[in-house]
């Protein structure tokens, strides 16, 4: 298992919590920053570009990712463009088909064209990654975000799937694969292995990051501890039984 440093997947943090992109800003680990509509409604996030130009004040050298959401191309466009003006470290999430299920492809293409840096979003399948790989533009750095968690969600293996991933983004060397919504750090690994690009990870998942290689025993005892611990704070008691001759 190659230490944290060692590892050559880069890790983005996922989340709308300004304090906590503001601590993870000064973390070398940290090489980019993600969040989404949902992630912003449960923070509490009421204004859209107030959250963005702060976000954007505290993140300055790395890339971070903000998503459109209208339903309709022409002002998905239009958001994508505004949202691409905000800072040239901005990726404008577009997500891979509209809540009709039809393609963003075209979309894709014309912004990609134009040079805007794109993070195409919801993506779950081989053929939606080959879709999305032949909309973009060679010379655009761009993401494509497979949402290797939920596909767990469903009782499927996402690896084979983001392995195959990784071989069809070979044809756009400036787009990169993310590994988005994983659900333990062990992906974090699996994502090393298969040579993904980025991993996302909410702030449950970095807060594991000191348990990497921990030794099992010790890890054991830890468990032990701390369930002696909780039971002793909890003052249970089990009361003995008398069980009296008849």
């Amino acid at each position: 298992m190659p230490a944290l440093e060692e590892l050559r997947v880069k890790l983005f943090a996922d989340g709308a919590n300004l304090a906590s992109i503001t601590e993870l800003a000064s973390n070398p680990f940290i090489k980019g920053f993600t969040t989404n509509p949902t992630l912003m409604r449960k923070a509490g996030v009421a204004d859209y570009r107030a959250f963005a130009r702060d976000v954007l004040a505290v993140v300055t050298d790395r890339p971070v990712s903000f998503e459109v959401f209208s339903d309709e191309a022409p002002e998905m466009e239009r958001q994508a463009l505004a949202i691409a003006s905000w800072a040239d470290n901005v990726y404008v999430k577009i997500p891979v088909t509209n809540t009709q299920g039809e393609f963003s492809g075209p979309l894709i293409r014309r912004l990609s064209e134009a040079g805007v840096h794109l993070n195409i979003t919801a993506v779950m399948t081989p053929g939606q990654v080959a879709q999305v790989t032949a909309c973009l533009a060679m010379d655009t750095p761009s993401c494509v975000s497979v949402f290797a968690g939920r596909i767990a969600d469903t009782g499927r293996d996402p690896v084979p799937l983001m392995a195959e991933a990784v071989q069809i983004l070979r044809g756009r060397p400036k787009a990169e694969l993310i590994w988005a919504s994983p659900r333990e750090l062990l992906n974090i690994f699996q994502a090393e292995a298969i040579g993904c690009h980025i991993i996302t990870a909410t702030s449950d998942i970095l807060a594991k990051l000191p348990l990497i290689g921990n030794d099992l025993l010790a890890f054991s005892l830890e468990t032990v501890q701390m369930f002696r611990q909780d039971a002793v704070n909890a003052g249970f008691v089990i009361e003995v039984e008398k069980c009296l001759a008849s």
